[in-house]
């Protein structure tokens, strides 16, 4: 099946790329990766047993995600497909607005000093992925 996109108002991926970097920039400790195509939503909680870090990846098979820890850094990478609906007529399918990201995507949170970076875990569920960072006990 072949996708075509419909003409888009003059400037509109521009304006929506700009503020999508914007936001970017606002999002304090954690950040993007410069070349992927998009970055994900995340939320980043505390307790008193550890940091829970949630990644909004609804759509991302979790076999596409890659986790690593480093240097104080969490780099989560991965890649979604552009969502297609499940049916319709056969032929080309014109798309009008696509706002969901799809391809590649790379997104970085600095972690805290006092994770135990070898006992994190992640759990995939309902399009979180939940990534547990216990803390180490003073």
């Amino acid at each position: 099946m072949s996708m075509k996109m419909a003409q888009e108002k003059t400037f509109g991926r521009m304006v929506r790329n700009m503020a999508r970097m914007m936001d970017q920039m606002q999002k304090g400790f954690c950040g993007y990766c410069a070349g992927e195509t998009w970055t994900p939503a995340v939320n980043v909680y505390e307790s008193e047993s550890s940091y829970l870090v949630c990644v909004d990846l609804a759509g991302v098979d979790k076999d596409k995600i890659d986790i690593v820890v480093a240097d104080g850094v969490l780099r989560l990478r991965g890649q979604r497909n552009a969502p297609l609906p499940p049916v319709h007529e056969p032929g080309r399918l014109r798309v009008h607005l696509m706002e969901i990201d799809n391809g590649n995507f790379c997104r970085e949170v600095d972690i805290p000093s006092d994770v135990r970076d070898d006992h994190i875990s992640a759990r995939h569920e309902n399009g979180l992925l939940w990534i547990v960072l216990p803390r180490r006990t003073p």
